[in-house]
């Protein structure tokens, strides 16, 4: 067997389990912000997602509507029925002809959203964008940690379970989803830099956000590689998906599968064996947190270093070096058998 069981440390920071109950506490910044000079009490605010239907974005829900709940504003999501940018675009088109107070979005292509949002930033409608580090025309983009040092960690926690040797693949939700690029980029340099015996195989595999297609790949993927030895994935379904095809094939002691995803959605193969470890990041605070840019940035208030958002992950704010408009929380998780049970999402 070539897997370690052995939980991993965090690496890039010290980390806190994240809470599952909402905080009441209200933070910001200082001064007045050049976006928003209303006030967030009489607009709406509208979260954007990248697709319906899956547990990532089921969950993103919970934290919106608990926003709505806790302020009182008038706040829901939106998302369709697959994650093509074209579907994005137009959820978008209709919300501007609305005049919600702002926008908040997870785009499936940031470079395909930039119009549309710049025609929303024009009409005075806040725009705060998460998983999409170097978007132009957002007002925030809020981020749950770097994502490059959250790619190297997972190669860390991947390179050990294989013994640091080896032949893998990583899996992105699409290819032009910024953050799960950055996520594998994160990954190959780490690879590079610090396990020259491991080969990453392919260029990275898309998945289309859908289990179905993780899994038929992977299937692909086995059959064609027979010494493929680890998986990475991305989208929330994906390790879902390559872990059925492990399962099937008998190779859950052979096979080392991690990536993002989150319990709900995992579990059950993370008990059997054929997932080892997910690594995410609660999606309803990350809900939360880009509603309450947005209300700070409605209010007239500023966003920078040190901000208190008052959600756990995101009590003290960090602008990513690089980057005008971005900022990360310290919100990551690492998840295998020993802990799942602790995390009801």
């Amino acid at each position: 067997m070539r897997k370690t069981k052995v939980l991993a440390g965090i690496g890039f920071g010290a980390v806190a389990l994240l809470a599952l109950a909402g905080c009441g506490q209200v933070g910001g910044g200082t001064g007045g912000g050049e976006s928003g000079g209303g006030s967030s009490e009489g607009g709406a605010m509208v979260t954007v997602v990248k697709i319906s239907g899956v547990g990532w974005f089921d969950r993103m829900e919970v934290g919106v509507n608990e926003f709505a709940e806790e302020t009182g504003i008038d706040a829901r999501q939106e998302g369709a029925d697959d994650a093509s940018p074209e579907k994005q675009i137009q959820i978008i088109q209709d919300l501007i002809a609305q005049s919600p107070a702002a926008i908040t979005v997870v785009p499936n292509s940031p470079e395909a959203l930039e119009s549309v949002l710049k025609q929303a930033r024009d009409q005075g409608i806040v725009v705060v964008a998460h998983e999409a580090a170097g978007i132009k025309n957002a007002d925030i983009d809020i981020e749950a940690f770097d994502n490059r040092a959250y790619g190297a960690q997972i190669m860390d926690n991947l390179a050990e379970c294989m013994g640091e040797t080896g032949q893998y693949v990583s899996f992105v939700g699409g290819l032009t989803a910024k953050t799960h690029m950055d996520w594998v980029g994160g990954a190959y340099d780490q690879q590079q830099a610090e396990y020259p015996e491991l080969t990453r195989v392919e260029e990275p595999v898309e998945s289309k956000e859908d289990e179905n297609v993780a899994y038929q790949r992977a299937k692909e993927l086995l059959a064609k590689y027979p010494d493929l030895a680890g998986f990475q994935g991305s989208a929330g379904t994906d390790v879902a998906g390559i872990a059925r095809a492990v399962q099937e094939a008998g190779l859950e002691d052979q096979v080392c599968v991690m990536g993002t995803s989150i319990p709900s959605v995992a579990k059950k193969y993370i008990v059997d064996g054929s997932i080892d470890k997910i690594f995410f990041w609660d999606p309803a605070m990350a809900g939360k947190a880009q509603l309450k840019i947005a209300q700070l940035l409605v209010d007239g208030e500023e966003i920078t270093d040190g901000t208190d958002l008052g959600i756990e992950g995101y009590t003290s704010l960090t602008k990513l070096e690089g980057f005008d408009n971005v900022f990360v929380g310290d919100a990551a998780v690492i998840v295998d058998k020993d802990n799942v049970d602790e995390y009801d999402f």
